[in-house]
C-alpha cells in the first residue's frame, strides 16, 4: 500500500460515500453514467488519487447496481487511462492524466464565467506592505538559518505527553473537556500569577489574565478592540512586520520610530500616538535590549499623553550574558502597558498558547470579543500546560533550552566573525542574529543565491517602512538549525558572498 493508504483501516473504505448519482431514466446506460461521474469526480478533485477507489463489490451496494455494471465502468475508465490496476490492491487514480483532461462533457469554462470573487472579498488595508516570507521546505536543506523554528529534536515529548494524559484524569478532565464559554482554565491562570510572571518582575491577579492562541492574537484582539481609523500606532523601524499588518487591517496609522544599538529612540513627547508597539527584551528583528533610561522615558510619556503600550515580550528567556532586564510591565507606573508572553516560542510554534497581562477592565472587553471569535482556548492543552509548569518541567525546558541555544550562539557569532567578511553586531540575547552588509549588499538576491546552496536565510528588507532602501540586511535565526551544521553553513554562505558581482 501506498504512504498515505497505510493510515487507514480496510474497515474505512467500506464507509466512504462516494457522491455519484444514476438514473434508469437516463437515455444512457447506467455503466456509462457510472464511468462519466467516477471521471467528473477524478479530475474534480472528489476521489482522492492516493487511495484505493470503492471496489466494485461496494460501489455496487452503495449504488444499488450489479457488479457487472460497475465492473463495466471501471474496465472503460481502466481503457482510457483514467486509472490503473494494481495488483491485490484495487483500482488507482492515474495521477499522470490529472489536469489534462476535463470531465466529459464539460468545456473548459470561459474567462469571467466563474465567480467574481473581487464583489464578495473586500480589498485588504495592507495589501501593499511587504510580507514575511518562510522557505516552506525549510527542513529539508542542510543549513536552515530560519527565526520562529525550533529543533524538534528538543521539545520535550515526554513531559508534554505525561500533562496531555493527565489532562484527561479526574479531577482534570471536567476542565480538559467542557465548554467555558469565555473563561480560562483557572488551574492555567493560577500558575502564571505564582510561577512564571513574578520571574519577569510581574505580579498580577486572575482578572487580569487573559489566555491567547499565540501573541498573534493577542495583537489581532487588541486592534479589532482599540483601533481604527482615527488610531496613530508608533511601531519600531526596522520592526516585527505581522504586527504591523494587523494594525493597519484594523484601519490604524502607522508612525515608524527609529532603532538604534539601545533599542527604540522615543519621541520627546508621545503626543499624537495613542498605541506605542515595543519588543524590548529582544527587538524584532535585531535583538537589541531596550535601556533601562528610555524604558522610564517611554512609561513617563505614556502616562503624560494618556498613550498605552503594548510590550510583547515574545523570548525575554534566552539572555546568554548578563542579566535579564525587568519588563515595562514590572516597573511602576506600568498601568498603561498591556503585556504579551507566549508559552511556545520556546516549547514548540506550533502549540499556539500565549497570553496577555493587563487592567482588568481592558482583560473583561477581549474576553467578550475573544468569546465571539473563536470563543475560548481549547481546554486540553491548557490544562496540560498548567500541569507542565507545576511539575517543574517548564523551567528545566527553558533552563535546557537556555543552555542549549547559548552554546548555538557562541558557535554563530565566531563561524560569523571567521567566515562572513564585515563587522557584525551580536547582542547577548534572542534566537537570530542581525546582519547589516554593506550598502551595496541585495539581500534578495544573497537569500537566493544561498538557497542554491543549501543555505537559509531571511531577507531584512520586509522589517523595514522603507525596504527599498534596505536591501543590505538580513536575519539568520539559529534556533532550529542543528549544532554541528552551524560552522559548515556560515563558510559556505561566506563562500556565496564572496561570489557575489561587486
Amino acid at each position: 500500500m501506498t504512504p498515505e493508504a497505510q493510515h487507514f483501516p480496510p474497515a474505512f473504505y467500506a464507509e466512504v460515500k462516494t457522491p455519484i448519482a444514476v438514473s434508469s431514466d437516463s437515455a444512457d446506460p447506467l455503466y456509462r453514467q457510472l464511468r462519466q461521474a467516477l471521471e467528473h469526480q477524478i479530475l474534480s478533485g472528489g476521489l482522492v488519487p492516493n487511495l484505493p477507489l470503492p471496489s466494485s463489490r461496494e460501489l455496487a451496494r452503495e449504488l444499488g447496481l450489479s457488479r457487472n455494471t460497475v465492473n463495466a465502468a471501471y474496465q472503460e475508465l481502466l481503457a482510457s487511462g483514467m486509472i490503473e490496476s494494481h495488483s491485490r490492491r484495487g483500482y488507482f487514480i492515474n495521477t499522470q492524466m490529472i489536469g489534462k483532461r476535463q470531465p466529459r462533457g464539460e468545456a473548459t469554462p470561459a474567462v469571467g464565467s466563474a465567480v467574481d470573487w473581487s464583489r464578495h472579498i473586500r480589498p485588504r488595508l495592507d495589501e501593499t506592505m511587504p510580507e514575511i516570507t518562510k522557505v516552506r521546505d525549510w527542513a529539508g536543506y542542510p543549513y536552515p538559518f530560519v527565526a520562529g523554528q525550533v529543533d524538534e529534536r528538543d521539545f520535550p515529548r515526554l513531559g508534554w505527553s505525561r500533562a496531555l494524559r493527565d489532562a484527561l484524569d479526574p479531577p482534570h478532565l471536567f476542565y480538559s473537556v467542557r465548554d467555558s464559554v469565555d473563561e480560562d482554565d483557572p488551574y492555567l491562570v493560577e500558575t502564571l500569577c505564582k510561577r512564571v510572571l513574578p520571574t519577569r518582575g510581574i505580579h498580577a491577579k486572575p482578572e487580569n489574565i487573559l489566555i491567547t492562541a499565540g501573541s498573534q492574537q493577542g495583537l489581532d484582539l487588541l486592534a479589532q478592540t482599540m483601533m481604527g481609523a482615527d488610531t496613530c500606532v508608533g511601531v519600531e523601524n526596522p520592526g516585527y512586520v505581522d504586527a504591523r499588518h494587523t494594525f493597519v487591517r484594523a484601519g490604524a496609522t502607522l508612525r515608524p520610530l527609529p532603532v538604534d544599538e539601545n533599542g527604540l529612540v522615543p519621541p520627546e513627547r508621545l503626543d499624537g500616538i495613542d498605541l506605542l508597539y515595543l519588543t524590548p527584551s529582544h527587538h524584532s528583528p535585531t535583538n537589541v535590549t531596550l535601556s533601562g533610561a528610555r524604558r522610564r522615558q517611554i512609561l513617563a510619556g505614556a502616562r503624560d499623553a494618556g498613550a498605552l503600550v503594548i510590550e510583547d515580550d515574545y523570548d525575554s528567556e534566552f539572555r546568554y550574558r548578563g542579566k535579564p532586564t525587568p519588563a515595562l510591565k514590572a516597573l511602576p507606573d506600568s498601568e498603561h502597558v498591556i503585556y504579551l508572553g507566549s508559552f511556545t516560542k520556546f516549547l514548540a510554534p506550533g502549540l499556539r498558547m500565549g497570553y496577555m497581562v493587563a487592567e482588568a477592565e481592558l482583560i473583561a472587553e477581549l474576553r467578550n470579543q475573544r468569546r465571539y471569535k473563536i470563543r475560548h482556548i481549547p481546554g486540553h492543552p491548557q490544562r496540560a500546560m498548567a500541569l507542565l509548569i507545576e511539575s517543574g518541567q517548564y523551567q528545566r525546558t527553558i533552563s535546557r533550552r537556555r543552555t542549549q541555544l547559548q552554546r548555538k550562539w557562541q558557535v554563530l557569532t565566531e563561524a560569523l566573525e571567521e567566515f562572513v567578511p564585515w563587522e557584525i553586531h551580536c547582542p547577548p540575547g534572542g534566537v537570530s542574529i542581525w546582519v547589516r552588509g554593506p550598502e551595496e549588499l541585495d539581500c534578495v538576491q544573497l537569500a537566493a543565491e544561498a538557497l542554491k546552496a543549501g543555505v537559509v536565510i531571511e531577507r531584512g528588507d520586509v522589517f523595514f517602512d522603507d525596504p527599498e532602501s534596505n536591501r543590505n540586511y538580513f536575519r539568520l535565526g539559529f534556533a532550529a538549525i542543528k549544532l554541528e551544521a552551524i560552522r559548515p553553513g556560515i563558510r559556505e554562505l561566506g563562500r556565496v558572498i564572496a561570489g557575489l558581482p561587486s
